[in-house]
C-alpha cells in the first residue's frame, strides 16, 4: 500500500547504468528510510537492473517502468511487456505520459489496453493526463483530462481502479520551465477527484493519489505539495540531479 505523498522520478531517456550507480551513491545517504511517503523511480529499461540492485537494501523505495506495450507478448521488436516488468520486480508502470501521446502518437485506445494489462498483472498503473496549450486556451482542459481518465478506466473494475495512481501533467508545462500554479493544479485535481468519486464512490475515489507533474523543481515542490488535492509530484528534469532530487523528496 502506498503512502501519500507519492514523489516519483521519471528519468526518461537519461542516465546510463554507470550514471545511475553514481546517482544512488550520492542520493541514498541524503534520504534515510522514509516512512511517511512513497518514493518511486522510473529509470529507462536498460538502466532498470542497476537501479534495482542499488536499492536492494531500500525496499520502501518503489521501482517502476516508463512504458509497456499494449500486448502481453508477441512479435514487437524493441518493446517491453507488463509480464517482463513484473518479473523484474517493478511495482508501478507509467501509462499515457504526454510524450507517449504527443511524440509517439499513443492513442486513448492503447492507453485503455495498457491499463487493463497492468491491472491484471497486479501492478500499479500511474495514468498521466493533461492538456496542450491550445486545449487550455480554448477552455477545454477539464474535458480533455476527463476524456483521458475515462479511457484509462474503461476496462477496469472498481477494485482495480482502487489500486491506480493519477498524474496531472499539463503538456505546456513539461520541460518548458512553465509551471501550473498551485491553484491551477488544485482546480484540475479537483476535476479528476470528482470524476473518480463519481465512478467508484467517495471512499475509494478519495484515496487515489493524484500527482502533479510539469517543471517541478526544488524551489516549487513544497508549495505544490501544500496545494489542495495535490497528493504528490511526478518529476522529470529536476530528478536527474541527486542533490536536487533529495531536496524534493524531503519537501
Amino acid at each position: 500500500m502506498h503512502l501519500k505523498p507519492v514523489i516519483a522520478a521519471n528519468w526518461k531517456l537519461n542516465h546510463t547504468p554507470t550514471d545511475a550507480r553514481a546517482f544512488l551513491q550520492r542520493f541514498l545517504p541524503q534520504c534515510p528510510r522514509l516512512n511517511e511517503r512513497t518514493v518511486v523511480f522510473f529509470p529507462s529499461a536498460l538502466t532498470y537492473a542497476t537501479v534495482a540492485e542499488g536499492l536492494r537494501e531500500r525496499p520502501e523505495i518503489w521501482l517502476g517502468v516508463q512504458n509497456v506495450h499494449s500486448e502481453a507478448q508477441g512479435a514487437y521488436t524493441g518493446e517491453n511487456s507488463v509480464l517482463m516488468a513484473r518479473d523484474c520486480g517493478a511495482r508501478v508502470v507509467l501509462v499515457g505520459h504526454s510524450e507517449r501521446r504527443h511524440v509517439f502518437g499513443e492513442t486513448d485506445e492503447q492507453t485503455t489496453r495498457k491499463m487493463a494489462l497492468i491491472a491484471q498483472a497486479r501492478l500499479t498503473p500511474m495514468l498521466c493526463v493533461g492538456e496542450t496549450l491550445a486545449e487550455r486556451e480554448a477552455g477545454n482542459t477539464a474535458a480533455v483530462v476527463e476524456r483521458q481518465l475515462t479511457a484509462g478506466l474503461a476496462e477496469l473494475d472498481d477494485a482495480q481502479i482502487a489500486t491506480i495512481m493519477l498524474a496531472y501533467e499539463p503538456v505546456w508545462a513539461i520541460g518548458t520551465g512553465r509551471t501550473a500554479t498551485p491553484e491551477d493544479a488544485s482546480e484540475i485535481h479537483g476535476v479528476l477527484r470528482a470524476a473518480l468519486v463519481s465512478r467508484v464512490g467517495e471512499k475509494v475515489g478519495a484515496g487515489i493519489p493524484i500527482l502533479y507533474g510539469g517543471s517541478v523543481n526544488r524551489g516549487n515542490a513544497s508549495q505544490l505539495l501544500a496545494a489542495a488535492d495535490v497528493d504528490g509530484l511526478l518529476v522529470g528534469g529536476a530528478s536527474l540531479d541527486a542533490d536536487s532530487w533529495a531536496s524534493i523528496v524531503r519537501a
